[in-house]
């Protein structure tokens, strides 16, 4: 392996592993939290959420790799890192901090720094590009569920 490859690795795996390492320790209560949620009709089982995010997360590091060993620069190594902090934000201001508002405020920002990313990586790598596609379109969910629910006390 290359230096530039180890590199890469370190940058990739590393970076979207801090993520979900962050991610799940601010998660602890949200098999709770979300099971005493007034949901719309569309939300998953929490049981799905463990094995989308192990996919989607793998795919970011692969994405982040490849990013890395192409040379992408750093725009699009910054906001891959970026989008990474958001997301890393997100369940830390939903489930640890119970802020609707402000995580609602943080997966927006995530939608938009990973889709500025994939424009970006398409220039430069258009498989990571196409790997970041379906993390974007989770997150495009997650920002619509987000914004759909409420605690059971709230009236509508």
């Amino acid at each position: 392996m290359t230096k530039r490859s180890a590199g890469g690795v370190v940058f990739g795996g590393g970076s979207a592993l801090g993520a979900a390492v962050i991610g799940s320790l601010a998660s602890a209560r949200a098999p709770k939290v979300y099971r005493n949620l007034r949901k719309p009709r569309w939300a998953p089982p929490e049981g799905v959420f463990g094995p989308v995010w192990t996919t989607l997360y793998a795919a970011i590091g692969v994405a982040g790799w490849r990013l890395w060993n192409r040379r992408a620069g750093r725009g699009v190594l910054g906001l891959h890192v970026a989008q990474l902090a958001l997301n890393a934000l997100w369940p830390v201001t939903f489930f640890a901090a119970r802020n609707r508002p402000a995580a609602l405020a943080v997966v927006a920002a995530l939608d938009g720094a990973v889709a500025a990313e994939i424009v970006l990586a398409a220039r430069r790598d258009p498989l990571a590009a196409g790997l970041l596609g379906p993390y974007l379109a989770w997150s495009l969910f997650a920002t619509a569920l987000t914004a759909s629910v409420g605690d059971p006390s709230e009236t509508r």
